[in-house]
């Protein structure tokens, strides 16, 4: 059986480009979340979860349906009023959970009661929940501890199988299925490193005018290893 045919239980949806992002019990309630904007109490949602869960990948799913902007903590601390004067009504800020300094704090305080001022939308991502941030300024606490807050968790079995398939048919590339049970068995589970092994397997495969197999992959597995 192919990468093409294998039969998982995941759904599909849409994202950039021509790209898909699967859904599994691992990042299923922030969809949900995603699929109830704009109607988010609070005006707002909290998404966290470990480096490498696929926390970008969904920030750019909702920036591609919102046309939210990415703000830099540079902007952030500008001037709040101007960006939302500007008529971009959606933001996000990521790596949220980075302690901002007073400036940071009271900027981000700024920004969010003009948003809810102006029936805008903010997301904030980061690792840890709101409830674990260190925030100095009170009223800004108490306006992210109002938001949802969703987690998304580290990929599941079913999750990472899934995007080995897709990654590997991205590339037009035929894999038989116990390379993918092989692969994911034994590589860290998050996104980045799923998207690195397919390349680094597609270039020796290429380079060596070699099948994917499972050998091959053992071999790519463990220069990996040893490049750490």
């Amino acid at each position: 059986m192919t990468a093409r045919q294998l039969a998982l239980d995941l759904g599909h949806r849409p994202a950039l480009g021509q790209s898909d992002f699967l859904i599994s019990d691992s990042n299923a309630d922030a969809v949900v979340w995603l699929d109830r904007w704009p109607d988010w109490p609070a005006g707002g949602l909290a998404l966290w979860g470990p480096p490498g869960c696929g926390k970008s990948h969904l920030v750019n799913v909702w920036r591609a349906r919102s046309g939210a902007r990415l703000l830099t903590t540079d902007e952030l601390t500008g001037a709040p009023q101007t960006l939302v004067e500007g008529g971009a009504a959606h933001f996000v800020l990521d790596c949220a959970d980075v302690a901002l300094d007073e400036t940071g704090e009271r900027s981000l305080f700024h920004l969010y009661n003009l948003l809810r001022e102006a029936g805008g939308t903010l997301m904030l991502a980061g690792r840890r929940p709101p409830a674990r941030w260190t925030i100095g300024l009170e009223d800004l606490r108490s306006r992210l501890l109002a938001l949802p807050a969703v987690e998304v968790m580290a990929p599941d079995d079913d999750l990472i199988g899934g995007l080995l398939v897709k990654l590997f048919a991205d590339r037009q590339l035929a894999v038989d299925r116990p390379v993918i049970d092989y692969l994911a068995a034994r590589m860290e589970r998050s996104f980045e490193t799923a998207r690195h092994l397919v390349d680094a397997i597609d270039r020796d495969a290429l380079a060596r005018s070699r099948r994917i197999t499972v050998p091959l992959v053992a071999e790519v597995l463990q220069g990996s290893v040893h490049k750490r």
